[in-house]
C-alpha cells in the first residue's frame, strides 16, 4: 500500500504537534490548549499509526459527543481514501471512532453475555428512564410529592456514575434518611423493570463494561487484544468510571494518547474529574507530556486577555499560548442600565455588523445561566435580527410551563390542561384517571386516599386564587411556586441542574414584574396574555433558519465564531453564585467557563454587563465582574454607545 509521503501530511504541523504525531508507543498526555489543532494532531496520529503498518482494526478513538466522532472518522477517512491512495487502502477499514456510550454498547453487545446483558438490548434515553422511576415510585407505594422521578433518577445516575449498584447503595445508605430509603427502593424496581424490558439506561453503558473487565479477566484479554493503541479526546471531561474503562482497556500494552485541557474543565458539577488529565502522569509515570500552546484561532489581543484570565488559577499545569496573528481589536466592554437595555444593545449592535457584511452564523451570544435567555431573544425579536437559541425557549422550558399552567388554573379553575399539568408538577399523586373522573362528575366515585390528595389539590388552587385578588403578578409568582411545592422540589431536593431552573422561575417573576403597578387579577391576566404571546411568537420560523445563535457558555465549548459577544459579566452572575444552602462556587471552574467562552472568538469579543438586572421580581445593583480586572487595560476598550446610536455611529 502506497501512502501520503511523510513530508506531505507532516507538512503544516508545528514541532510540538509533530511531536505528538510521531510518539507512537506507550502513555502519552497532550495538553491541548484552545485552538491548538488538537482534532488534527489526533487524525494524523491516527493516520501515521497506520502508516507504520497498525492495522485500523488495532485502533481505538473516543470523544464525548457523535459530532466530534463523526468529525474524526471524516477526517481519518478522508486521508486514507485520498486520490494518490491506492485502491486496496478501501479494504483495510477503519478504526472504531466513537464516543463512550458507543464503546460501551460495542464491548457489551460482543462479550456483554459473561454479566447477564441480553445480546440484543434497547436502551433508554432521558424520558424512557424518568417514566420508569416515576412508575416504581408509584408501584412500591411512595408519595411522590415526596420526591419527583426526576430528582430521584438524578441520585441514582450520579450513585452509578461512581459504580455504585443498587444493593451497596441499600447497604450504605438506604437507612440514612428518607430520601436514601426512597432511592434505594426505587433504584432496585427501576433496575428489575430495566431487566425486564431487556434494556439498558446510558449509565450502564459505561458502569457494565468496566464491571465485565474487571471481573472477567478472559474478556479483558480479547478487548485489550483488539484494541492495542487507544486515544481519548477531552481526557479533562472524563468522569471516574470512563477513566477505569480506558485504564482497563490500555492495561496490557499500555499505548493510552490522552489529549486534553485543564483550563477547560468545566464540567465538575456533573462528574468530570479534571485531575484525570492533571495527575495523568502519577497514573502512569513512564508517560510523555507535550504541550500544544500555538493558538491557530483567536488574535494576539484575545490570546494575551485568556492567558491573563486563567493563569490567576492555581489547580492547574502551567501553559502559555502564543500566537502568530495580529494583534487585532480591543476587547469591548459595554456597561447598560438594566438587562433589557443589554440585549437591546447587543442586538442592535449586531445589526449593525450584519448590515456592514457580517454573517450572522458567525456571530454567537454566550451567557452563563439559561434564564438569561429570555431578554435577548426578546431583544432580537424586536430589532428584527435573526437568531437561533441552543436549548429550549425561554417560554418552552417545563418549569416556566409549570408555573404558568398553576397561575392559569388560580384564575380559572376549570381548565382541565392546567389541571392536568399542574397536579404532576410537582407530582402529588393524582393521575389522568383521577382528574377524568372529577371531569366526569363522578367524585363520588373518588377511594378516600384519592378524595384526599384531590382536596388538598384544590385547596392550594383556592389559596391562589384569593390571593390573586390583592397580590402585583411577580409576587403572584413567588407565592405560586412555595404554595405548590416547586421551590421545595428544585432548590431544596433538588441538585445543580434543578437549582439552574429555578433561576428561569425567578426570572419568570421578573417578567411579571412589569405589570406590578397594580395588583389583583386584571394585571396577572394581562402578564398571562404576554407570556402566551410570546410563546407563540417563539414557535414562529425556529426550524433550520440561519441566525445569530445564542447560548449558554457550556454549550459553546468546542465552537469557534468570529464574533463572539458574553452578556450578563456581573459579579454573582458571571462568576456564579451557587444557589444551595450554602451559596457554595467553584472559583476556579468559573474562571475556566470565562477562559473557554473569551476563547471562542476569532476576532472579536465583545463583554456587556447590567448595572441593574431584575431577579426574582426585584431590582438589585450590580458589580461589574471579578474576571474583567483580570484583563489588561490596555487590551480593554470601553464603549458608552447607547442604543439607535449604534446604527447611527
Amino acid at each position: 500500500m502506497r501512502y501520503i509521503p511523510l513530508v506531505k501530511y507532516l507538512e503544516g504541523l508545528n514541532d510540538a504537534q509533530k511531536r505528538a504525531v510521531l510518539a507512537k508507543d506507550g502513555p502519552i498526555s497532550v495538553l491541548a490548549g484552545a485552538g491548538s489543532g488538537k482534532t488534527r494532531v489526533l487524525t494524523t496520529r491516527i493516520y501515521h499509526l497506520i502508516r507504520e503498518g497498525v492495522p485500523a482494526d488495532q485502533i481505538l478513538a473516543v470523544t464525548f459527543t457523535n459530532k466530534a466522532a463523526r468529525e474524526m472518522r471524516e477526517r481519518v477517512r478522508a486521508m486514507l481514501l485520498a486520490p494518490h491512495e491506492p485502491q486496496e487502502s478501501q479494504r483495510d477499514g477503519l478504526p472504531f471512532i466513537a464516543t463512550f456510550h458507543g464503546l460501551g454498547r460495542e464491548i457489551l453487545e460482543r462479550y456483554g453475555t459473561a454479566i447477564g446483558v441480553p445480546r440484543f438490548f434497547s436502551v433508554y434515553d432521558r424520558d424512557d428512564s424518568e417514566k420508569a422511576v416515576a412508575t416504581a415510585l408509584k408501584t412500591s407505594g411512595i408519595e411522590a410529592k415526596e420526591l419527583s422521578p426526576r430528582a430521584v433518577l438524578g441520585r441514582i445516575s450520579r450513585h452509578k456514575g461512581e459504580g455504585m449498584r443498587a444493593q451497596e447503595f441499600a447497604e450504605k445508605h438506604g437507612r440514612s434518611s428518607f430520601g436514601n430509603r426512597v432511592v434505594a427502593e426505587v433504584w432496585r424496581s427501576y433496575e428489575r423493570a430495566l431487566a425486564t424490558e431487556k434494556a439498558l439506561d446510558f449509565d450502564d453503558l459505561i458502569a457494565l463494561p468496566v464491571r465485565l473487565l474487571e471481573e472477567h479477566k478472559d474478556v479483558r484479554a480479547l478487548a485489550q487484544g483488539r484494541w492495542r493503541y487507544i486515544h481519548i479526546d477531552e481526557y479533562q471531561d472524563t468522569n471516574a468510571l470512563q477513566e477505569r474503562l480506558a485504564a482497563l482497556l490500555a492495561g496490557k500494552h499500555k499505548n493510552l494518547f490522552v489529549v486534553g485541557d485543564g483550563d477547560q474543565a468545566i464540567y465538575g458539577w456533573r462528574g468530570a474529574k479534571m485531575e484525570n488529565i492533571l495527575h495523568f502522569e502519577k497514573r502512569y509515570p513512564e508517560a510523555q507530556t507535550i504541550i500544544l500552546e500555538h493558538n491557530y484561532r483567536s488574535t494576539k489581543n484575545l490570546v494575551d486577555a485568556a492567558n491573563a484570565v486563567i493563569e490567576k488559577n492555581k489547580n492547574r499545569k502551567e501553559k502559555y499560548a502564543t500566537t502568530e496573528k495580529a494583534s487585532g481589536e480591543p476587547i469591548l466592554i459595554h456597561i447598560a442600565r438594566s438587562a433589557e437595555d443589554e440585549a437591546r444593545w447587543i442586538a442592535l449592535r449586531i445589526r449593525k455588523l450584519l448590515r456592514e457584511g457580517g454573517k450572522p452564523e458567525e456571530i454567537a451570544v454566550l451567557f452563563r445561566t439559561n434564564f438569561q435567555s429570555r431578554a435577548l431573544e426578546e431583544g432580537f425579536l424586536r430589532a428584527g435580527v435573526p437568531y437561533k437559541l441552543l436549548g429550549t425557549r425561554f417560554f418552552a422550558r417545563k418549569e416556566v410551563k409549570d408555573a404558568l399552567a398553576w397561575m392559569r388554573l388560580a384564575m380559572d379553575s376549570s381548565r382541565e390542561v392546567d389541571k392536568l399539568r399542574a397536579a404532576a408538577s410537582p407530582p402529588r399523586g393524582i393521575g389522568k384517571v383521577t382528574l377524568g373522573k372529577l371531569a366526569a362528575g363522578e367524585r363520588a366515585a373518588l377511594r378516600a386516599g384519592e378524595l384526599a390528595k384531590v382536596e388538598a389539590f384544590e385547596r392550594v388552587i383556592t389559596e391562589l386564587s384569593w390571593a390573586a385578588e390583592t397580590l402585583v403578578p411577580s409576587e403572584f409568582v413567588k407565592l405560586v411556586v412555595e404554595k405548590n411545592g416547586m421551590r421545595r422540589a428544585l432548590v431544596d431536593e433538588g441538585g445543580d441542574e434543578d437549582r439552574e431552573r429555578f433561576e428561569n422561575i425567578e426570572e419568570l417573576a421578573s417578567v411579571a414584574a412589569r405589570h406590578d403597578s397594580v395588583p389583583g387579577k386584571e394585571s396577572i391576566a394581562a402578564f398571562l396574555a404576554e407570556a402566551a404571546l410570546a410563546s407563540d411568537q417563539d414557535e414562529m420560523d425556529q426550524g433550520e433558519k440561519k441566525g445569530v445563535t445564542l447560548m449558554t457558555v457550556h454549550a459553546a465549548k468546542g465552537l469557534e465564531f468570529n464574533t463572539v459577544f458574553v452578556s450578563g459579566m456581573e459579579e454573582g452572575l458571571f462568576p456564579h453564585e451557587g444557589m444551595g444552602a450554602t451559596g457554595d462556587r467553584d472559583e476556579e471552574e468559573e474562571r475556566r467557563l470565562f477562559y473557554v467562552a473569551m476563547t471562542r472568538a476569532k476576532e472579536r469579543l465583545i463583554l456587556t454587563l447590567a448595572r441593574v438586572r431584575k431577579i426574582y421580581g426585584s431590582d438589585y445593583a450590580s458589580e461589574p465582574s471579578s474576571f474583567l480586572a483580570d484583563i489588561d487595560s490596555s487590551l480593554v476598550l470601553y464603549d458608552e454607545t447607547e442604543g439607535e446610536m449604534i446604527i447611527e455611529a
